[in-house]
């Protein structure tokens, strides 16, 4: 493809969009500077009074006598839980560890995955938190938490398996959470049901408290908060908030669900109908916190309204597993959406994901061992796709070029004439039946693609794990040196296939502009350079599955230009063809007319200003 003018204009227009694009991505529209600051001055806040407390054992012993005690009356006609007892329940996928201080999963272990420091991939702990409040007895209330529930029994079908909680007091109020564990997946349906709910609850609303730590599982501490938010569902709508330094959202009656999404986990809660209300705050540690392993913190309240009722259920649905778009899908309530194949303004490139890109790479996982491979054979895959489109811009600049002598005489003859220059070169095109855009419509028509590959590979969990060649692991960048400081805007590692895509994309500019004649603008003729240069910045921190596909991609293009460009256009045929066409009759469109005519009133203005002057 030869680099006129408008080639280049065309060129030009598609690396600032991609650039945007991936700013754009890795942004995920972060908050803004004064909410940071009031995260960082509430963190310190909660620094300070850490820092007040005198570790004495004798302290601790008091705290903890005074805690039992004030437990023990909170807890009012119900047994308080004093400690804490574990109950582990397992299926193939995940081993799911319950607390007896409130009934709920307190964390989650999945099989299939592991961490970046090869540990089992834990969802929730410590800080993980699914309790509400009620009413224990005469002006007194406490949070399910301090409400010691009884394993009931654990009990198998053949479909799964099913553990519940109790508590009850002498008057008869009790509270059961109702857990069903089916085999080989990771969604665990919760019934929580409430006998005498009028008495147990205040105006019959149960206020659900969420808390959960979202902890690092990725080696890239700062991409994985990049593609961290909190999305839901809500009027059958997908949306999310970016995880940014942190942020509140409320919530309508009509909220199917909320999720805590990681760059390739999640935890969702799912409710039965819809939450009555909801509202979640999230804190995203800064970057000088890093060695607490977070990627944010988020506190959740979410609604149910059980009014006029003795005895009530809630029943609701909580996730805990991988962004895989298939098991999502398999859910409902559009909960495949936490695979953000392409949103915000780039939204419609998640269809090219779902029924182009997805369908061929899983078909090409399922009979192929390599990921490297499939990668290479999609790249391959999706360049026979375009190819019409590579054709025809190869086509075009091959006619650029035929016409560049023709070109260069109307610059001689009307020399510093711009107005006439245009007017001469659009006649010129439009009797050889050249279109001058026609080298970067095509160009252009294929962001798309890089766009839907782009959030492809960042969101495919599928690459997470999987080594090729140097690359330890597709989903993140693979390095070949770490260095003892950072480059600014580059990083402080140096990723091999970062590399080859920009010397492979730098090889396509020099080879274009030895094909291409002589460029009079300087700034045309050094720009294409600075793009592949832009390149090694950009890319150094996406994904190596990305960059082997761009340098793959680039490697097939050097041997597509070389071959089209040798061996099947044949510029001889394309000049007798122009010559022929300009003995043609030229249709001209209403808009060939009136831009024709615009240039023809420009230039009498430019004409009479011209005699004015040597009058």
């Amino acid at each position: 493809m030869n680099f006129d003018r408008n080639t280049i204009i065309g060129f030009a227009a598609m690396m600032v969009l991609l650039f945007g694009y991936i700013f754009f991505t890795q942004r995920q529209q972060g908050a803004l500077e004064a909410e940071k600051q009031k995260t960082a001055d509430s963190l310190a806040k909660v620094e300070a009074a850490k820092r007040k407390l005198v570790d004495t054992a004798a302290q601790k012993t008091a705290t903890l006598k005074f805690d039992s005690a004030q437990q023990t009356q909170a807890a009012g006609e119900f047994q308080p839980a004093l400690s804490e007892q574990l109950t582990v329940v397992e299926n193939e996928l995940m081993k799911v560890s319950f607390t007896n201080k409130g009934g709920y999963p307190k964390s989650v272990e999945l099989k299939n995955y592991k961490r970046y420091d090869g540990k089992q991939v834990v969802l929730g702990g410590d800080a993980h938190q699914l309790i509400y409040s009620v009413n224990t007895g005469d002006n007194k209330t406490a949070l399910t938490s301090q409400l010691n529930f009884t394993n009931a029994g654990i009990t198998k079908t053949a479909d799964g398996q099913t553990i519940t909680f109790r508590i009850a007091d002498s008057a008869g109020k009790s509270i059961e959470h109702v857990y069903t564990i089916k085999n080989n997946n990771y969604l665990i349906d919760w019934n929580v049901k409430l006998n005498g709910a009028d008495k147990l609850l205040t105006q019959g609303i149960l206020n659900l408290n969420w808390d959960i730590t979202a902890k690092q599982q990725e080696k890239d501490l700062k991409y994985e908060k990049g593609q961290s938010n909190l999305g839901y569902n809500e009027e059958g709508d997908y949306d999310f908030e970016a995880a940014g330094t942190g942020d509140t959202k409320k919530f309508g009656d009509k909220t199917k669900w909320i999720g805590v999404k990681q760059q390739f986990f999640n935890t969702s809660i799912i409710a039965g109908s819809t939450f009555a209300y909801g509202e979640s705050t999230w804190a995203v540690p800064e970057e000088k916190d890093d060695s607490l392993q977070k990627v944010m913190d988020v506190k959740s309240v979410l609604r149910f309204n059980l009014a006029g009722a003795s005895q009530g259920t809630v029943p609701m649905q909580l996730y805990y597993g991988p962004n895989d778009f298939h098991t999502l899908k398999a859910i409902g309530n559009k909960l495949e959406s936490h695979v953000q194949l392409g949103y915000g303004i780039f939204a419609f490139v998640k269809y090219i994901n779902r029924f182009v890109v997805m369908p061929v790479f899983d078909f090409f996982d399922r009979n192929i061992g390599s990921m490297g491979i499939v990668i290479l054979l999609l790249t391959f895959f999706i360049r026979l796709i375009i190819s019409p489109l590579t054709y025809s811009s190869y086509l075009s600049g091959a006619k650029m070029k035929v016409l560049r002598p023709e070109i260069d005489e109307l610059k001689k003859k009307h020399g510093s004439d711009q107005q006439a220059m245009s007017m001469e070169q659009m006649k010129l095109f439009r009797q050889a039946g050249v279109n001058p855009l026609g080298g970067c419509i095509p160009a252009l028509l294929q962001i798309p693609i890089f766009f839907a590959l782009y959030s492809f590979f960042n969101a495919n969990i599928g690459l997470r794990g999987e080594s090729f060649l140097w690359a330890k692991d597709l989903s993140s960048y693979d390095t070949i040196a770490t260095l003892p400081f950072n480059i600014p805007f580059y990083g402080d590692h140096v990723s091999l296939f970062t590399i080859t895509a920009t010397i492979t994309s730098l090889l396509i500019s020099v080879y274009n502009m030895q094909m291409t004649p002589t460029q009079d603008n300087p700034v045309m003729k050094y720009m294409i350079y600075f793009f592949p240069i832009m390149l090694l910045f950009i890319f150094n921190s996406l994904p190596s599955a990305l960059t082997w596909y761009y340098t793959v991609s680039n490697i097939v293009t050097l041997g597509l230009q070389f071959v089209i460009q040798k061996f099947i256009i044949n510029e001889e045929k394309i000049h007798a063809k122009l010559q022929e066409n300009k003995k043609k009759p030229v249709t001209k469109s209403k808009w060939q007319e009136r831009l024709e005519q615009i240039q023809q009133t420009n230039q009498k203005v430019q004409d009479t200003k011209k005699t004015g002057g040597k009058k």
